[in-house]
């Protein structure tokens, strides 16, 4: 067998393959098969097409085409056919991929997802090049080191964008709002990501930020709920917890069932089905190690998906949490991963998620309880400034006149009171928390509204 032919030889012996698996399954049902294949022809009769343009591409093609390549091309074109987050990948592809969960990688540091054909900014990893070079989510890619973004795969845009810290990747972005277009030159890096940020707020609340699921997440947030238990014992201990998964594009699924059984005792968490309907697998929570029943608030936006809706979607179902946001992504399909003996991978798409009470995620994401649009700081700031003027002692129904002003050269009216709020209603040092966050600023007030509902009945 010459290099030539070992394509197509390779082929036919896979649709030989093939064409004997489905004989076999016509001898063991015999009589449905039959019936079902009168008037139409077998599934793998395009198999001899596809051999017959693959034995032309190598016998008349004007430069000698790499074998390797023209396999790896067929089988990615024919699973981009399926759905956009189905994929092959070549060995280089998924030891990105691998690298991906691990937290660790070189390159841009941005999620990317496919919003109408376009390559979109799905997510800024915070202290990476992207973050400091100002993309934001929502940016759409228009080139890629000279390529067309438009319709690109998202395997080959990872492939460009990643590569040796040190090196420059040159993007051009369209940004909502702005007629030109962006051009940016990157300089490529080790990504770190800390899949969990924590703090303590001084009114003995935990702002819990989760960035992604990844390996290592559900062990952060364990840390991060101990420690704050620990620190909160001496004062009445943890009062709620702010469970903010803004922008976060998702990750392992079990990550995302482990996090959520942190706060659940029993029930599902989550479901896949598969074609047809059909069940695949189902979590559930366990009642060990489950955190104290304290009242929770999942602040999402339009960027929170797949596992952390997951999270999202199973707090809200047992009722275990109010949701205060926007609607969320909607990526709710599962995707596995199926190694292939030369190192690359396909990632095929087995199932959709559905919540507890049997929602499916798909394409709708989760709603909010309570929904709150993302504000500007200035827009923020002057919302806030509005209603304090609105309300005043003149706004009180049946509110005594006032009296003509008196006051003279060293005459001192009664002082106007000063309300400042305290540590104690979740103010930080430097100012209120979340003063320039007006989403997280809401999420807070209604996880105090909450608590005060739980501590007067």
């Amino acid at each position: 067998m010459t290099p030539r032919t070992r394509p197509l030889q390779l082929l036919l012996v896979v649709a030989a393959a093939f064409a004997g698996s489905f004989l076999a399954t016509l001898v063991l049902e015999a009589p449905s098969a039959a019936h079902a294949t009168e008037g139409s022809a077998s599934p793998y009769a395009n198999l001899g097409i596809f051999a017959r343009a693959l034995s032309h591409i190598e016998a008349v093609h004007v430069e000698e085409p790499d074998q390797d390549q023209l396999i790896y091309g067929a089988i990615r074109g024919m699973v981009q056919t399926l759905d956009p987050h189905s994929a092959f990948m070549d060995p280089d592809e998924y030891r990105i991929l691998t690298s991906d969960t691990q937290g660790r990688f070189g390159g841009i540091g941005v999620e990317i997802d496919v919003r109408d054909g376009w390559l979109t900014v799905h997510g800024v990893i915070e202290g990476g090049p992207a973050d400091a070079a100002g993309l934001q989510p929502g940016d759409r890619f228009l080139r890629i080191e000279n390529r067309m973004a438009r319709d690109m795969p998202i395997s080959d845009a990872i492939q460009v964008m990643r590569g040796e810290p040190g090196t420059r990747v040159r993007v051009q972005i369209r940004r909502e709002g702005q007629d030109e277009a962006i051009a940016l030159e990157l300089t490529r890096a080790i990504v770190e990501v800390e899949a969990v940020e924590a703090r303590i707020l001084p009114d003995r609340i935990v702002h819990l930020r989760l960035k992604a699921f990844q390996s290592s997440t559900t062990d952060e947030v364990r840390q991060a709920l101990d420690a704050a238990a620990e620190r909160t014992a001496s004062s009445g201990g943890v009062r709620g917890v702010l469970l903010d998964m803004r922008r976060n594009p998702g990750g392992l699924l079990n990550e995302a069932v482990r996090v959520s059984d942190e706060f659940l005792s029993s029930g599902v968490i989550v479901s896949t089905r598969g074609r047809g309907g059909q069940v695949l697998s189902e979590a559930h929570a366990h009642s060990a190690g489950t955190r104290p029943n304290w009242p929770i608030v999942v602040l999402v936006d339009n960027y929170t998906a797949s596992a952390a809706e997951i999270v999202a979607g199973a707090l809200q179902d047992h009722g275990r949490a109010i949701i205060v946001g926007s609607r969320t992504w909607g990526k709710g399909s599962v995707q596995n991963v199926i190694e292939l003996p030369d190192g690359s991978a396909l990632k095929l798409t087995i199932a959709r998620y559905y919540t507890p009470s049997g929602r499916s995620i798909q394409a709708q994401g989760i709603a909010p309880d309570v929904e709150v649009e993302q504000l500007s700081e200035e827009t923020s700031r002057e919302l806030i400034q509005r209603a304090l003027d609105r309300f005043s002692e003149a706004s009180l129904e049946g509110h005594l006149d006032g009296e003509p002003e008196r006051g003279g050269a060293g005459e001192e009216l009664t002082p106007r009171t000063e309300v400042r709020r305290g540590p104690e209603d979740g103010e930080d040092e430097d100012g209120p928390a979340f003063a320039d966050d007006f989403q997280a600023r809401m999420a807070h007030e209604v996880l105090n509204a909450l608590i005060l509902q739980r501590a007067h009945p």
